[in-house]
């Protein structure tokens, strides 16, 4: 017992000892080691910063704050280099924790059914975000910020400054989650073989069109066609890569927009309204009303079949044979073994990891020897959709969590999404929130080795990628649904639209049950009446939207290609 009373009082002195000292000498010392020139304000505002975190803090000192975040690249540097400054420059000793996507899901549920508080903060997709507008259990941070957060609220926070706020607030207009690391799925192609004039003579010679960045899945399958079996630079190529092992991964696959791309849903961003990328329709309410084409929804639609058919096509008939009982993870690194052509769904989050010296697909000089541009489209989809899925981790306070904790938590938020380290940070991960970071002269001094990250993200197309809307009611539930039914296609067991007929209609049964329980009030799920698909297309034409669209009789449609090099410069005329 004495030996316990020791080793605790040894603890607590040096817990007192590191409050005490914290304050501008230690925030001097951050910014002289860490940060140098790499930050938007300049040293003088950066010290101003680092004093208004160290005198909002004072009432918390000595507190130990817990938060959580998936294991990203970005997240890794904020535990294990701005954790340890927050702690060093505020007194107030921050543990951020890593752990699974998945993970960090199941302890928010957990949170939220037990309303215990196991986390202070959380970075959790904004793909929750009608889960938490709905359910009432994560802080309101527009209301936050104006009232009980305000004293801890940073002035120079500016939060028109982060590109992603529209993907975190609810129809009620307010924002309940802060962005701290976006990144897009775009298209990925071998720059130098599209450049490549024996390719392209070759390409022009069989197809009859220019060897270029696709603008829709017709141009895609016929580049994939001729790159598969083909042989470049001495070994045999593939033209798509993909995954489809029967795993949870493989129904981010399919969630993170892929059904957009094929022209599912209707037109608006960042999401389709009334029926989103997922298929739910909501009324004017905001009530979701249906997930399958009887009720007006689209998830088992003619365009979400299609979208599942040419994804099997593709990895059959032009992927590398493993890729089929690959997951997410384990297909990520194979595009920079130097053996495939494009990607017609690539993860920006992947680019650090693509640029590294030595690898296959990078030039002696750390240049790239592939670009990243926007994804092509599928023959239903129309101008006004959006063509993509965003990924943005926010930062989340439960209600759950004790006042206190919560200010102490929303401080470390604002610590690590700061103007003072964002650029440093952007470098790190290459996961951009704010737009004075995209704009920084560093990035365009690096942009030429970051394969068209940079210029992507200067664009006016970057508006078409977003994550899941606030149309889906209970995202940890629904979500679980997919790769389920994704994998009966993938096997076999399942036609596409047996799969999709199957899916649409397991959502249908968790919107009921919520439904019925009536948990989420009156912006809660509230199913429609069933018709037939002509019943509901008219219904959606009368009112001026798309979904459900009927079936196109011919899907193989134009196929339109543009240069990579004149796309990026009529961005830049913009």
């Amino acid at each position: 017992m004495r030996k316990q009373f020791l080793t605790t009082t040894a603890v607590m002195l040096l817990a007192m000892a590191g409050a005490a000292h914290a304050g501008m000498d230690e925030a001097k010392q951050f910014l002289d080691k860490e940060i140098g020139p790499l930050s938007t304000l300049s040293r003088a505002e950066q010290e101003k910063e680092m004093q208004w975190f160290i005198d909002a803090a004072k009432p918390f000192k000595g507190m130990d704050i817990k938060v959580v975040s998936e294991t990203l690249t970005t997240h890794e540097y904020e535990s294990k280099v701005l954790a340890p400054a927050f702690t060093a420059i505020t007194g107030i000793k921050i543990t951020h924790d890593l752990i699974g996507e998945g993970d960090v899901i199941e302890k928010l549920q957990t949170q939220m059914q037990s309303k215990e508080n196991i986390y202070d903060a959380y970075v959790n997709d904004s793909d929750l975000i009608g889960t938490h507008w709905r359910y009432k259990q994560a802080r309101n941070l527009t209301d936050w910020m104006a009232g009980e957060g305000k004293d801890v609220t940073n002035p120079g926070l500016d939060i028109k400054d982060f590109i992603g706020t529209s993907f975190t607030t609810a129809p009620d207009g307010k924002l309940y989650q802060l962005p701290d690391q976006q990144f897009a799925n775009l298209y990925w192609f071998r720059y130098d073989w599209f450049n490549d004039e024996k390719n392209k003579a070759d390409f022009k010679a069989k197809y009859g069109y220019d060897l270029g960045v696709p603008v829709n899945w017709s141009a895609y399958e016929d580049i994939a066609e001729f790159f598969t079996g083909r042989d470049v630079d001495g070994k045999k190529v593939y033209g798509h890569m993909d995954y489809g092992k029967k795993d949870p991964s493989l129904g981010w696959r399919f969630t993170d927009a892929w059904l957009s791309m094929a022209g599912n849903g209707d037109k608006g961003l960042p999401n389709g309204l009334p029926v989103d990328e997922w298929g739910i329709k909501v009324d004017k309410n905001s009530r979701p009303v249906g997930s399958c084409v009887a009720r007006g929804g689209d998830t088992n639609g003619p365009a979400a079949v299609y979208s599942i058919e040419k994804y099997l096509k593709w990895l059959k008939d032009y992927a590398p044979p493993e890729a089929q009982g690959m997951t997410f993870s384990e297909s990520g690194p194979v595009p920079s073994q130097g053996n495939v052509a494009q990607q017609i769904f690539w993860y920006t989050a992947f680019t650090a990891d693509m640029v590294k010296d030595g690898l296959p697909v990078v030039n002696a000089d750390g240049t790239p020897k592939w670009r990243m541009a926007p994804s092509p489209h599928g023959v239903y989809w129309k101008d006004g959709m959006k063509l993509g899925y965003q990924d943005v981790g926010s930062w989340t306070l439960m209600k759950s969590t004790p006042v206190d904790r919560a200010k102490a938590a929303w401080l470390y938020s604002q610590f690590v999404t700061s103007k003072t380290v964002d650029v440093k940070k952007s470098h790190v991960g290459l996961t951009f929130t704010r737009e004075s970071t995209i704009q920084d002269k560093s990035f365009t001094e690096r942009a030429p080795k970051l394969g068209g990250l940079v210029e992507f993200y200067r664009s006016p197309a970057r508006v078409q990628w977003s994550p899941t809307g606030t149309n889906v009611p209970d995202y940890p539930k629904l979500a679980q649904l997919w790769w389920q039914a994704i994998g009966d296609a993938a096997s076999g067991a399942k036609t596409p639209q047996q799969a999709m007929d199957s899916l649409c209609s397991e959502q249908e049964k968790v919107m009921q049950r919520l439904e019925r329980a009536k948990v989420q009030g009156d912006i809660g799920p509230k199913l429609a009446e069933e018709h037939d698909i002509n019943y509901w297309n008219a219904d959606a034409v009368k009112n001026g939207h798309l979904a459900p669209q009927l079936k196109i009789a011919n899907e193989k449609e134009k196929p339109i290609t543009v240069n990579y090099d004149e796309l990026v410069k009529s961005w830049q005329k913009k």
